[in-house]
């Protein structure tokens, strides 16, 4: 859905814009030809996508390697107040789920990591071998929605009992008993999906990112955010709706909404049938826009 981001973000040759998942960096690479004197910020807390970055080889565009939690932070060291438009494609790159040492995708047999920033502890091998039943209960319930989370994390912990959980073959022996037959994909990657928010933090970083939004865009800015499941997309379009994560209507004395920006679509836009043809991926893709 690139050519949908581009004319959502109503790019001005001048204007200063941010990409705050550069990843393999496919959208900057379309933007930087629409600026003039603009400027592109990018982030990305995956030293794989420096590289990327440095590749374009552009100097109206600048890589801060960090995650998107905490980019009004880095704006501000480099005393930039406001921007034009903010770009965010939530999930996992292409580069990371085909990378198979990284541990994301259910295709590869490799070691259960699953983190986008290579520095941090947490993996979804130790998650599986250390969070209790009740732990692994709630994260299973609240990530992925998964309806027998409980016997799934029971499942776990007794597998665990007689080695530890470290390989993504391994994994999905222990849970495909758990899984309806002929939907044993989709159950894998429900887990999987469960698994990377929580070794990511991703459901509070994005609730950062988005609450930081509305202060750095100039009047009319907008903010263009593309989600792959109901959980980001729920709290996306409650913020642009309402301003707040409850997704709870507020009005001054006058019965005027509260919110800091004005959504600019009712519903999401969503993938075209020509585009599913060629990138499966985008099945699930919704993208939001909200202007300020």
């Amino acid at each position: 859905m690139l050519q949908e981001c581009l004319e959502a973000l109503k790019i001005t040759p001048d204007g200063i814009y941010l990409d705050l998942t550069f990843g393999g960096g496919g959208h900057s690479a379309a933007i930087l030809p629409l600026l003039t004197t603009g400027k592109l910020i990018v982030f990305d807390q995956d030293p794989d996508a420096k590289a990327n970055a440095t590749a374009l080889n552009d100097s109206k565009l600048e890589f801060i390697p960090a995650n998107f939690r905490h980019f009004s932070k880095y704006l501000r060291m480099y005393n930039i107040k406001k921007v034009d438009g903010i770009l965010a494609d939530l999930g996992v790159s292409s580069h990371q789920i085909d990378a198979a040492e990284r541990g994301f995708s259910t295709r590869f047999e490799a070691r259960l990591d699953m983190r986008m920033d290579q520095k941090g502890k947490l993996t979804a091998a130790s998650i599986l071998n250390e969070y209790s039943e009740a732990e692994l209960q709630q994260m299973f319930s609240d990530y992925a929605e998964i309806r027998n989370s409980r016997t799934l994390a029971k499942g776990i912990v007794n597998a665990r009992q007689a080695e530890p959980i470290i390989k993504s073959e391994q994994l999905k022996q222990i849970i495909l008993p758990f899984a309806k037959r002929g939907k044993e994909n989709q159950y894998f990657a429900r887990v999987y999906q469960a698994l990377r928010i929580a070794v990511n933090d991703e459901m509070a970083a994005l609730r950062e990112m988005l609450a930081q939004t509305a202060d750095v865009l100039n009047t009319g800015g907008r903010l263009v955010v593309m989600s792959y499941h109901s959980l980001e997309d729920r709290l996306v379009k409650y913020y642009m709706n309402t301003g707040n994560f409850r997704g709870e209507q507020e009005k001054d004395f006058y019965g005027n909404l509260i919110r800091p920006l004005n959504p600019v679509v009712r519903k999401p836009i969503t993938a075209s049938a020509a585009e599913l043809e060629k990138n499966k991926r985008a099945r699930s893709a919704k993208l939001r826009i909200a202007e300020k």
